[in-house]
């Protein structure tokens, strides 16, 4: 017969503040086969442990019950303390007492005293049942896909480089550098972006152990932590990148012209283009969306344009002196093997065309990024500062914060960066202009990061007119063009209005838009808002539910570029603590079919969310099969598998039965 030893945790007054202690210690000794009851102020200290290992190693008990704290981080802890002294580490099972009892009955303590006893009691039940598992091991590829090249996809890539492994960093666009690119200066110290990531961008594509494979989109994937083999896209570029030597003569020429999606559309590019002038790798390709080529030859099935290629003899204008263009160009599809995978696929800014009441279709009212663009020395205006509609300097602008963000209607969140960039956008323009009138309307200012409070004072200082009320209630186009912005001034008590020449919103940060299809290619589920969910925010903040993929930047939520740079370093260490051992460990919690039972129907394969079981041939017939390296432990396999075909290793169809009879028996004591 089975010794089962109780353990019940204060947790200092998280469990004891809620929960009847003394009452939960005398009911555990009356639940059968239970030889050992014990209570400690914090079981998960070095002390309380040993109580446990002290009491298997005399003898004394050979199951393991924990009264305390969420398995999902304490589980682990308790399985090492009793696999250290030689019993199989399944031999324990956790009693949450805390998150789903004291912490939910904080001020009814006899009802959560009950509680805890029935969870107690089942617990017991199920562990007196406890058959011993081993954990499995496989090998594991010793390389780390990154997906996304901005600045969190940069440095999680360098960092593994640099340690010696593969990495195979994957970017949509043309060229690496993300929103960073499009950045004139960074905050607080207002280094040049550019001048901070070029060097960088350029590190990554000369580094070995890096293949940075650009214009590229992930397809499919396939397999396992330790063993995912994942299908890119290589779009075509109708361009020989080994020719191009990214001179720039093609663009010059090209007639076509099409909306510069660097500049966010406030300017035009050639269709075959450079993206950006320190783009890496700095090559040309043509969008066949808007060439004249493709457009000529889906219409007509004949060939136009072609000066790109060929140039213009009568006007002596010559084609690519390279060679490179290539209209015969097809999309390639590539396969990569890895160990693991770092999500940092990044953000997209707001449209400003959700908000009617702002005037979105005024050319004068644009979005921060937008205007960041307007004032980038290689945007739309070389960096003057010009309204859109006449060109003239404007003279007076209100920037609006929470544009999106912190409304529900749109998103409840906050999006982080937004006061701080306004901040920087009047910084620089006070510094030169400065006898421009700048407005920043507020809900409130929030700071919180190292010396931003002071870079919020320094700007005032230089006069920029802060202004803090509830939302700005609208922006109205006046007959003479200008803007008049209508807010509230909680400083003066009453509505304000202000006329200016030019509005700036700071629009919410929101999930790219290929974020929730990546998070299923991957597994990895996304939170309400939409960005990639990770398993625990303060515990494993770049882990998701899928082992082996991990999230950093902005693709997990709004961030500046400091934590984003931060999120890389941690999700490089995470892959490469993975990856380097070159073994995998799987708990041995499991679904497992018993093929002469199955029926072949299939449920258990359109229900499992991890794509872990498949039908595949055995004895002449397709049976369920689990591949118990994707396997999650989630159990839904078993409970609606009609021929009762799967066993689920540490949560046995007899175990649950148990626990559910325990919790509903009528104890006299309890």
């Amino acid at each position: 017969m089975p010794k089962v030893g109780v353990y019940v945790c204060h947790c200092g007054e998280n469990i004891k503040g809620a929960v009847n202690i003394q009452e939960v210690v005398e009911f555990a000794k009356t639940l059968p086969d239970v030889v050992v009851v014990r209570d400690y102020q914090f079981m998960c200290s070095d002390p309380g442990q040993e109580l446990i290992k002290n009491d298997i190693k005399e003898g004394l008990v050979d199951r393991v019950v924990v009264a305390a704290c969420t398995p999902r981080t304490h589980e682990a802890i308790f399985r090492v303390a009793v696999e250290s002294t030689g019993l199989n580490k399944y031999f324990c099972e956790m009693a949450n007492i805390r998150d789903q009892d004291s912490w939910a009955h904080w001020h009814d303590k006899e009802g959560a005293t009950k509680k805890a006893k029935r969870l107690v009691a089942s617990a017991v039940a199920k562990v007196r049942l406890a058959e011993p598992l081993e954990d499995r091991f496989q090998d594991a590829e010793k390389s780390v896909l990154v997906v996304g090249g901005g600045i969190a996809g940069i440095f999680a890539a360098l960092d593994l480089a640099t340690i010696g492994l593969k990495v195979y960093l994957v970017e949509k666009q043309p060229s690496i550098g993300g929103v960073m690119a499009k950045l004139d200066k960074t905050f607080p110290t207002m280094d040049c972006s550019a001048c901070i990531l070029t060097p960088k961008m350029v590190e990554v594509a000369q580094h070995p152990n890096i293949e940075l494979i650009t214009y590229a989109e992930v397809e499919d994937v396939k397999g396992y932590v330790g063993n995912f083999e994942v299908t890119i896209r290589k779009k075509a570029r109708y361009v020989d990148w080994d020719k191009c030597t990214g001179c720039g003569h093609c663009m010059n020429i090209c007639p076509s012209k099409a909306p510069n999606e660097f500049n966010l559309g406030l300017d035009k590019r050639p269709a075959i283009y450079i993206e950006f002038p320190q783009a890496v790798p700095k090559k040309a390709v043509i969008d066949a969306d808007n060439c004249l080529y493709f457009k000529t030859l889906r219409k007509t099935g004949k060939t136009a344009c072609q000066i790109c290629q060929k140039g213009i003899p009568s006007k002596n204008i010559e084609g690519c002196p390279a060679g490179a263009i290539n209209y015969e160009d097809k999309d390639e599809f590539i396969k990569v093997k890895v160990g693991a995978v770092i999500l940092a696929t990044g953000f997209k800014v707001m449209d400003k065309h959700h908000f009617k009441e702002y005037s979105p279709n005024c050319p004068d009212v644009l979005t921060a990024l937008e205007f960041e663009r307007l004032i980038s020395a290689t945007g739309p205006t070389e960096g003057q500062l010009k309204r859109l509609s006449d060109g003239q300097k404007p003279k007076k602008l209100a920037f609006i914060s929470c544009v999106g963000s912190r409304d529900e209607r749109h998103h409840s969140y906050c999006s982080k960066v937004c006061c701080m960039y306004m901040f920087k956008h009047a910084k620089i323009l006070k510094e030169k202009y400065p006898d421009i009138d700048l407005y920043l309307f507020f809900i409130d200012v929030r700071t919180a990061g190292k010396d931003f409070e002071e870079f919020y004072v320094s700007t005032k200082q230089l006069g920029a007119k802060v202004i803090r009320g509830g939302r700005v209630s609208a922006v109205d186009v006046k007959p003479d063009g200008k803007l008049r912005v209508r807010a509230y001034d909680n400083d003066l008590c009453s509505p304000v209005e202000v006329d200016v020449d030019m509005v700036v919103l700071a629009t919410a940060i929101e999930p790219g838009p290929d974020t929730e299809k990546l998070g299923r290619l991957f597994s990895a589920s996304c939170g309400r808002e939409g960005f990639i969910r990770e398993v625990h925010t303060k515990l494993y903040p770049v882990d998701t539910a899928s082992k082996g993929v991990f999230v950093c930047g902005c693709v997990q939520g709004p961030k500046d570029i400091p934590d984003s740079v931060s999120q890389a370093k941690a999700a490089a260490a995470s892959a490469a603590a993975t990856v380097i051992p070159g073994k995998i460990k799987f708990e041995a919690i499991a679904a497992e079919v018993i093929r002469d039972k199955c029926s072949s129907c299939g449920v258990c394969v359109q229900l499992c969310p991890y794509n872990a079981i498949v039908l595949e041939e055995y004895n002449g017939v397709y049976k369920a099969k689990v591949e118990p390296a994707l396997c999650a432990g989630c159990g839904t396999c078993a409970a609606a598998c009609p021929s009762k075909a799967i066993i689920f290793h540490g949560f046995s169809t007899e175990q649950v039965l148990a626990q559910i009879e325990a919790i509903v028996e009528d104890y006299p004591n309890l």
